[in-house]
């Protein structure tokens, strides 16, 4: 059932766990994604960026995500780092539940006034609003955001800004980071931080850049030809302790990619002569569905369909 981002967001929040964010752009991805929730009883947000869009336009994503969306669990069609307002545009008008305006690359004041554009939009058609303060290191899709540049998220900021946009959650930089090669030592998010942003915004938190870089999918998809040096991602434990500390939204893409990497290099090495996409995308996944299943159990998500 297709349903708002607030609606899921404050139950969660409600409930006290977090909801799993899945990045899509083609049918295997979006079914592992689906098949998981349906078997964990998880609601779920299907997100895609501008450059999922970009590869395979909004038409065939949004179409597909309204199928996927008919299965008996709670599902949010979501726009992730809307950082152009025709993305944005778009996402209203082909039916996304949600969208994220993503100005955090602006000026403080410019960030708002923008934000500000999009939630009076996106309200006309009963569509959440996200928004993001600060900037989390790494790529977001073409934009490079490198270390001096990652700017975490002030406590009395985060309250002024929820204030005068109105939006409907909020993403916080707290030390995660996009990517594959995400950190060049172990992680330490800013739980201290995310404790502070909490009592001063009352709003469903989000975190984005959390996939853990799974140290199975890596070798698995090293020991058949890929070349993935100093890998390294955020621990569960740390995911679990933003999550008791507020957020009620975790983002993952590139640990569906790692392992959409892992099956299809295995498959092909296993079987040479294979050339049917159907098969040796099939192990592909299967590998993303266990990650999803995984996240779902994780951020407490499992069993809450009718929650």
């Amino acid at each position: 059932m297709l349903v708002s981002g607030k609606s899921v967001l404050q139950k969660a929040q409600e409930g006290r766990y977090a909801v799993g964010a899945f990045n899509v752009n083609n049918l295997e991805i979006l079914r592992a994604v689906i098949e998981a929730a349906v078997e964990k009883k998880s609601p779920v947000f299907i997100q895609t960026s501008e450059g999922a869009i970009d590869y395979a336009g909004i038409e065939y994503l949004s179409r597909m995500i309204k199928v996927a969306a008919k299965a008996p669990v709670s599902v949010v069609m979501h726009l992730d780092h809307g950082k152009k307002l025709k993305y944005v545009r778009q996402a209203i008008r082909h039916g996304y539940t949600s969208v994220m305006m993503d100005a955090s690359h602006l000026s403080y004041e410019d960030n708002i006034s923008i934000t500000q554009k999009v939630v009076a939009l996106a309200s006309k058609k009963w569509v959440s609003v996200e928004a993001e303060l600060g900037m989390i290191k790494g790529v977001e899709d073409k934009v490079s955001v490198d270390e001096k540049d990652a700017i975490l998220t002030h406590p009395d900021q985060a309250a002024d800004f929820v204030a005068r946009t109105g939006c409907d959650s909020l993403a916080v930089a707290i030390g995660t980071s996009h990517g594959a090669f995400k950190f060049k030592q172990s992680p330490k998010l800013d739980i201290d931080r995310l404790g502070q942003i909490r009592s001063k915004v009352s709003l469903p938190l989000v975190l984005h850049g959390a996939s853990a870089v799974s140290p199975k999918m890596v070798e698995i998809a090293c020991r058949y030809g890929a070349v993935l040096p100093d890998m390294m991602g955020n621990s569960d434990e740390e995911v679990v302790a933003a999550v008791r500390g507020g957020v009620c939204k975790v983002n993952i893409d590139t640990d569906l990619r790692l392992a959409f990497c892992a099956g299809v290099r295995e498959y092909l090495a296993q079987h040479p002569s294979e050339i049917d996409p159907r098969k040796f995308m099939s192990l592909a996944k299967t590998y993303m569905k266990e990650i999803v299943m995984g996240k779902m159990d994780l951020l407490g998500s499992a069993n809450k369909i009718n929650n």
